[in-house]
This record gives C-alpha cells, sequence and structure tokens, in this order.
C-alpha cells in the first residue's frame, strides 16, 4: 500500500514535515509512505493557466496524488487558517482533470506552536478538501500544539503519546483505503 505525504510547510526543518516522518516510523510494516516535493509549484494565475495550460509541476504532482493509494497531510496553521502556499497548491490542484483529491482517502494532522495546535486550520482545509471530493479521514484527529517543544535538536518528534494518535491516524487511513 502507497501513501503519498504533503507537508504544508516547504522549510527544510518544519515540524509538519517532521510529523510525516513519524508517521512514516508508526506506519505498518506493508504500508509505504512518500513524502511528495510540491515547492515547485508557481502562485494560481488564471492568465497562465488560460495561455499555456496546467504548468508541468501541477501535473506531477497530480500523477504522483493519483498514483496513490491514500494521501496523508501534515499542515501548521497560519493566522489561524491554512497556509498560503498549501491553499495555492490545492487551488492548482483542483483545475487539473481527473480530480486527484476526488475519492481519494485522505487524513490530516499539523503542528503548530501555538498551545491550540492546528485545529482551526484543519477544520478550513476540511471545508477545501469536501469542495474536492476527498474521502476523508475524520477521527482521530491529530493537532500538536507547543510544536517546537516535542522535536528534539535533530528533528525527531518526541511526544510519546502523539507518536501513538499519529499511528492511529495512519491505520485509520489504511482501513479507509482497506474498505
Amino acid at each position: 500500500m502507497n501513501i503519498l505525504a504533503l507537508s504544508g510547510s516547504l522549510r527544510s526543518t518544519s515540524t509538519n514535515t517532521g510529523l510525516l516522518r513519524t508517521a512514516i516510523e508508526e506506519a505498518p510494516k506493508n504500508v509505504n509512505i512518500e513524502i511528495a516535493d510540491w515547492s515547485a509549484v508557481p502562485i494560481y494565475n488564471g492568465d497562465v493557466e488560460a495561455e499555456d495550460g496546467v504548468p508541468a509541476s501541477v501535473i506531477a504532482l497530480a500523477d504522483q496524488m493519483r498514483g496513490a493509494d491514500g494521501l496523508l497531510l501534515s499542515v501548521p496553521e497560519y493566522n489561524f487558517s491554512i497556509p498560503g502556499g498549501f491553499k495555492n497548491m490545492t487551488d492548482w490542484i483542483s483545475r487539473v482533470e481527473d480530480q486527484p483529491f476526488g475519492g481519494k482517502p485522505t487524513a490530516i494532522m499539523g503542528a503548530a506552536a501555538s498551545p491550540m495546535g492546528t485545529g482551526r486550520m484543519q477544520y478550513e482545509l476540511r471545508k477545501v478538501l469536501g469542495a474536492l471530493n476527498a474521502d476523508l479521514v475524520l477521527k482521530p484527529e491529530v493537532f500538536v500544539g507547543l510544536a517546537l517543544s516535542k522535536f528534539d535538536e535533530h528533528g525527531k518528534f518526541t511526544d510519546d503519546a502523539g507518536r501513538k494518535f499519529i499511528g492511529t491516524l495512519v491505520e485509520a487511513l489504511v482501513t479507509k483505503i482497506r474498505a
């Protein structure tokens, strides 16, 4: 089983990418999780789309998403909502034919520096993904608050309870994929 993971932060030391690495460690042995690089997706511009079509970087990401059995998203919360870059990526993906989110089992988690974690962002992202007909895993919800205190100097997630929640989320995604 192949799961494509997308981090909502492109920072090299992103705690959200760290959560995806944790998901790889906690995944069942027969589950492969690959972290996608979507950094080449440009800012959406309808004029570019009208003149040149959907950029190759967006088509490549859409193909990668379609080829996966499920999607795992780990996204921070910026200003109580979805980070602009990640929302932009979903806007581009919404423009491709054979919608990659359509019917695709998809799980969301996230880490943020605030005590509340990413709860507000996740509810906003669920609305966007619902519009794209993603098949969302609703429980468990994984909101990692005070994230900077839960990673060691090497970027390893050190919260044992949080690791268990991430493992449970991956299991729920696997169950949805199998259904």
